[in-house]
């Protein structure tokens, strides 16, 4: 079991930076991959970006790698989503989940824990 809580969303200005943290509790995080949603009024769950078990390896949904950046500190059992240059059209709920999967999806389905979410409103 993990659980997952998410922070550092809040209110910028289009062009600011946020870096959202993600802190789990439970047993053996470091064996979950971890992957960061979003989700935008009336529209549906989004993929951001994923890391591997290490921090090693990173995904990002296509075009964004240029301004998210993931990483992850196992001693700390804390996720980071770095987000720079935002935008308007990246407001919304920001959620962390983690999967047993030994690869990082990209579907909402295959994770398997999920945190509460953190809100980022970004006025243009």
């Amino acid at each position: 079991q993990v659980q997952l809580v998410e922070s550092g969303g809040g209110l910028v200005q289009a062009g600011g930076s946020l870096r959202l943290s993600c802190a789990a509790s439970g047993r053996s995080f470091s064996r979950y991959v971890v992957g960061w949603f979003r989700q935008a009024p009336g529209k549906d769950y989004e993929f951001v970006a994923g890391v591997s078990w290490s921090g090693g390896t990173t995904y990002y949904a296509d075009g964004e790698a240029g301004r998210f950046t993931i990483s992850r500190d196992n001693a700390k059992n804390t996720v980071y989503l770095q987000i720079n240059s935002l935008k308007a059209e990246d407001t919304a709920i920001y959620y962390c989940a983690a999967s047993s999967e030994i690869y990082v999806p990209r579907r909402r389905y295959e994770y398997h824990y999920w945190g509460q979410g953190t809100q980022v409103t970004v006025s243009s």
